[in-house]
């Protein structure tokens, strides 16, 4: 028997990335719905009512739209009716600290066949609770700490927008050919020159994804954040220093290491890493590629710097364990299915 799953915006980045991966995959079935029936909230409904799992790859006030017409259609058709049992994981932003609905982060939060509705992390977020959660657990870092983040993403988590922005240029630019951006195909794109550099955003610090960090790291209050987007297609590093000020009791890079792997010892999409780590010179000199792991599904950990000025740096892939990689990871969950079934996992 294979599981049937819907994918609600299929056409768009995350929903192209999660068919891809499920497409083919055995002991799984997609559910199709017509181009001309996307937006009809009948013909959705029908299809969540018939999948196993669906996964709303909306914006927003979309995914909140069907989840609320999911829930007068099972109240009016009773308990025992299909979409009264259905699960539904939301890949946007509308749920991720709503009443009633689970966090996506397996490594923190039981998610299991009994879980109904569970909102995916934001790419950003990923990195920051993987990194801070266990350290505020622990004690090591208070509730009420200061902390800030500063985050390197590919332009894929802008959406369809962005994309066509650094690959085909902004019309009326004239753009230049070569000008650093490279398309998901491979080659060179026509981009506007103001395109060429990173370009740090939501400077007024109420980005989408604060409140969720907030919520899950532990923290009173959520980090000062600097988010960029840089000329590659996908992937993403996020970075928190810790300054000795920032810890409650004295301890090393070696010593945060251990803590991290310890933790997460029995999470297999999270590699933690030991302090030198990816340098290749006696100074600790080195380069980290936030475009290392485009295309896959698991993340990295790792701990740098020297005991009194140290950075939890985490390193993965926006698409995936940042979006679709963790609907999977969580789809996987509520089916009862091994938790990396169908991922692309690294060393």
């Amino acid at each position: 028997m294979a599981y049937k799953i819907f994918i609600d915006g299929q056409a768009g980045t995350t929903g192209l990335r999660l068919a891809g991966r499920l497409a083919g995959r055995p002991g799984i079935e997609l559910v199709w719905i017509p181009e001309a029936k996307r937006k009809d909230i009948g013909a959705r409904l029908s299809c969540i009512a018939e999948a196993d799992v669906s996964v709303l790859c909306l914006p927003d006030d979309s995914a909140r739209e069907i989840v609320a017409a999911v829930d007068v259609a099972a109240a009016r058709e009773g308990p025992g009716s299909a979409l009264a049992k259905s699960r539904i994981i939301d890949c946007s932003t509308a749920h991720r600290t709503a009443a009633g609905w689970t966090y996506g982060m397996p490594e923190l939060i039981d998610i299991d066949r009994s879980t109904r509705r569970v909102a995916n992390p934001g790419c950003h977020a990923t990195g920051f609770i993987l990194s801070v959660r266990p350290l505020v657990d622990a004690g090591i870092v208070s509730p009420d700490a200061a902390l800030s983040l500063f985050s390197l993403t590919g332009y894929s988590g802008g959406g369809k927008p962005m994309i066509a922005q650094y690959e085909a240029g902004v019309p009326g630019s004239g753009g230049v050919q070569g000008g650093g951006a490279v398309s998901a195909k491979g080659g060179a794109a026509q981009v506007d020159p103001s395109l060429m550099a990173p370009r740090l955003y939501a400077l007024s610090q109420e980005h989408k994804h604060i409140p969720e960090m907030k919520e899950y790291s532990g923290l009173r209050a959520g980090p000062v954040f600097a988010p960029i987007v840089c000329g590659f297609y996908s992937g993403m590093l996020t970075c928190v220093p810790l300054p000795r000020s920032m810890l409650r009791m004295d301890v090393s890079a070696e010593g945060i290491y251990w803590l991290l792997a310890g933790f997460y010892g029995d999470c297999p999409l999270v590699k933690v890493r030991a302090p030198g780590y990816g340098f290749t010179e006696a100074a600790g000199e080195g380069y980290l590629s936030a475009e290392a792991f485009s295309g896959r599904d698991d993340i990295e950990i790792l701990v740098t710097g020297k005991d009194d000025k140290m950075e939890i740096v985490a390193r993965y892939d926006n698409l995936g364990k940042g979006a679709s990689g963790a609907a999977i990871q969580n789809m996987n969950l509520m089916l009862g299915l091994p938790e990396a079934s169908g991922l692309v996992l690294g060393l």
